[in-house]
């Protein structure tokens, strides 16, 4: 169970046979899409932090094809009743799933592992230049309080 309000997650069915795979992300009869926006890829180098950021108007849709990340988010929404919690998701190509992160909600990842992580994320608005919906906070900001270092038992 997710702790953020509004956050939750779809998983992802491969369908295997000889040849490779085939598995469907978003469709637009899934309740996780409102309306599309735009689709984007990013690609991050092992130990890059790209954390935070939230939107007041835009709503994501985030799955990691390849490599592996640490996705941390923090709820920014004073109405909601997981204000000020932190979540953290592993995900990447051995966890395939899509995580929707509502408008509101600070987002940012760190790549795990010693190669690239590739991230494809679907918004339910286009950017504009113009006027950017993009906050930014930064990844160690103590009113957050996380710790992005690894913890070895």
């Amino acid at each position: 169970m997710n702790k953020i309000n509004g956050v939750y997650t779809k998983s992802l069915v491969r369908h295997s046979d000889d040849r490779g795979y085939f598995m469907e992300l978003l469709r637009n009869d899934d309740e996780m899409f409102e309306r599309f926006g735009q689709a984007s890829m990013s690609m991050s180098f092992p130990g890059v932090i790209k954390a935070f950021h939230y939107h007041q108007l835009q709503d994501d849709i985030w799955y990691f094809p390849s490599g592996h990340a640490q996705v941390v988010l923090h709820d920014m929404r004073p109405d909601s009743p997981s204000y000020r919690q932190t979540d953290v998701y592993y995900m990447g190509e051995n966890q395939p799933y899509l995580l929707f992160i509502p408008r509101g909600v600070a987002h940012g990842y760190r790549v795990l592992g010693g190669g690239p992580a590739t991230i494809l994320y679907f918004t339910n608005l286009a950017y504009d230049a113009n006027h950017p919906d993009e906050y930014r906070i930064a990844y160690d900001d103590p009113a957050i309080g996380f710790d992005w270092s690894t913890k070895f038992r």
